[in-house]
């Protein structure tokens, strides 16, 4: 009987193991998916900051990609380099020639190719355009802007297109005009014109 309680006894205790280690490994588990829990929490939220830093980085950079587009122009232009000018001046009292080198600004990038087809139209025309000048008038700046301007006339006729005739009568009246209403006056004209400026590479008298 001794033995046999004896027996009865001891059996109980493995049961108790057995529960502690399930009871250990659940805790494990819990410590477990909830440290897993965390570490997508952490992950999660270090996306969501690293989105916010993107979005701010995005939003300072809009301004100065804004800016940088307006700096840009339209349409790079396009400059057409004419051969060297030599041509006789207008002055009665001595023997004068000017040596004019001529650059033309487009304001169409597709003109270049027309303009190469009119040349001997369009130096003819220039031609004229200077050789009623006299050394006086184009020593002065003024002479060489009202050169530039006859040239981009002259230059857009012989293209084809339709320019207002030239008004000897705007030399009489330049002092009585006021300078705001010449200028209302030439800028219509001018601004439909396919060559945006005219600019001086060389330019000799002699």
């Amino acid at each position: 009987m001794s033995a046999a309680a004896t027996a009865v006894d001891a059996a109980p205790p493995p049961k108790g193991k057995k529960k502690l280690i399930i009871i250990i490994a659940v805790a494990l588990l819990v410590v477990l998916g909830g440290g897993g829990a965390a570490l997508v929490m952490m992950k999660s939220k270090a996306s969501v900051e690293a989105e916010a830093e993107a979005e701010e980085s995005a939003d300072e950079a809009a301004p100065a990609k804004k800016a940088a587009a307006k700096r840009e122009p339209k349409a790079a232009p396009v400059f057409v380099p004419l051969d060297p000018f030599t041509v006789n001046l207008a002055d009665r009292n001595a023997d004068r020639y000017a040596q004019i080198a001529v650059t033309l600004e487009l304001n169409d990038p597709t003109l270049e190719l027309q303009i190469k087809t009119y040349m001997p139209a369009i130096r003819n025309n220039v031609l004229l355009a200077m050789a009623d000048r006299t050394a006086e008038e184009l020593l002065a700046r003024d002479g060489k802007e009202q050169l530039a301007r006859r040239i981009m006339r002259e230059t857009s006729r012989a293209l084809g297109y339709k320019v207002a005739p030239e008004e000897k009568a705007a030399a009489a009246t330049e002092e009585e005009d006021p300078p705001k209403k010449k200028k209302m006056k030439t800028k219509p004209a001018e601004a439909d014109l396919p060559i945006r400026a005219v600019h001086f590479s060389n330019f000799i008298i002699q």
